[in-house]
């Protein structure tokens, strides 16, 4: 038997770029990677939620779309040269009601922090 460590730190936050992908994937319309990502910065943008550059968040949101295709909450059609993404809508609703209650518990968590600091 291996011993835990004493040292383990889990902090299960929001997740702006996923939420942002889901949002967008969410609507019936079909997206190259290149458009849904200028649509994604905006969004973050607009939210202040936008930071360590511009290629590093492409980076990111390329990751997390990647992971929305392998856990089969995004269908990728390949043409040619051509990928294209869209969202499937039942697992798009699950994953939007489950990040809505990821982001009230977080909001909750730093309400009750707040609190207790004053």
């Amino acid at each position: 038997m291996s011993k835990r460590s004493g040292i383990s730190f889990t902090r299960r936050a929001p997740d702006n770029i996923t939420e942002e992908l889901v949002a967008v994937l969410s609507s019936r319309a079909s997206f190259e990677f290149k458009p849904l990502f200028e649509i994604i910065l905006l969004n973050l943008r607009e939210r202040n939620a936008a930071s360590g550059g511009e290629e590093m968040l492409r980076l990111r949101a390329y990751e997390k779309l990647q992971g929305l295709v392998s856990q089969g909450a995004v269908n990728r059609t390949v043409t040619g040269v051509t990928k294209k993404y869209k969202g499937v809508a039942s697992r798009m609703v699950l994953l939007r009601a489950e990040m809505k209650a990821l982001r009230a518990d977080c909001n909750e968590r730093a309400l009750a922090r707040a609190a207790a600091a004053q």
